[in-house]
């Protein structure tokens, strides 16, 4: 079945379909709001999660709601969804349930995002720019389901689609990284940026409507 799976994804990047791509040194560009635009990201392997940590970096100069990474799967919303209420109020999700971080920034610099999670603590720890947030509990003892479609750009409100203009983001997202277990958040430097679920290095996605794709302007 594995190879039956990388088999068809192959023939998926070769039909151009999706691309796989070396994103070092570069950004995904969302310049306008919009309900059609967005990027997505197919993991390596599709498996559910008993633990995960996601790292990306972004820059936007929106103050309205706004979705960062969505994770939905075909029988529950906001499977994980790392969420902007208004600035300075990270909402992160697990199984449709959530809780804030609370992390003002000097916009409009560039944040560095991480966050992790685990299952059997229930514990979802949150760093923003190299340092700790916080720690909140949340869903101990879930699993996350694996047959997802991750989203960045919109916020899905079914699997892969319902997107609100007025949730879409509008500015820069590079160095996205997931990993199937809890990375250490303090040993994960700028540069750490090859997740084995998805890796910035050897991307697998599809771009949709107005995204454009440009060298990164910050580190």
């Amino acid at each position: 079945m594995e190879k039956l799976t990388v088999g068809l994804l192959l023939l998926s990047v070769l039909s151009g379909s999706m691309s796989q791509t070396d994103m070092t040194g570069k950004a995904f560009i969302f310049p306008q709001e919009s309900s059609t635009a967005y990027v997505s990201l197919i993991p390596k392997v599709r498996k559910s999660l008993q633990s995960f940590t996601l790292c990306l970096k972004a820059f936007t100069d929106l103050s309205r709601p706004y979705s960062i990474f969505s994770y939905n799967t075909r029988t529950k919303d906001n499977e994980i969804l790392l969420f902007v209420e208004k600035r300075g109020e990270y909402m992160f999700y697990v199984g449709n349930s959530g809780v804030i971080f609370k992390a003002p920034t000097n916009l409009p610099d560039p944040v560095h995002i991480c966050v992790s999670w685990e299952s059997g603590s229930g514990i979802a720890e949150f760093w923003l720019n190299g340092k700790p947030v916080g720690r909140k509990g949340l869903k101990k003892g879930y699993t996350v389901g694996g047959d997802a479609k991750i989203i960045i750009g919109q916020e899905q409100d079914s699997y892969g689609g319902k997107f609100d203009v007025k949730q879409s983001f509008v500015g820069e997202i590079w160095d996205v990284s997931l990993w199937n277990h809890v990375v250490p958040l303090e040993k994960v430097s700028d540069s750490c940026n090859s997740g084995n679920l998805i890796n910035w290095h050897a991307l697998i996605y599809e771009d949709k409507g107005y995204v454009v794709t440009k060298p990164k302007l910050w580190t």
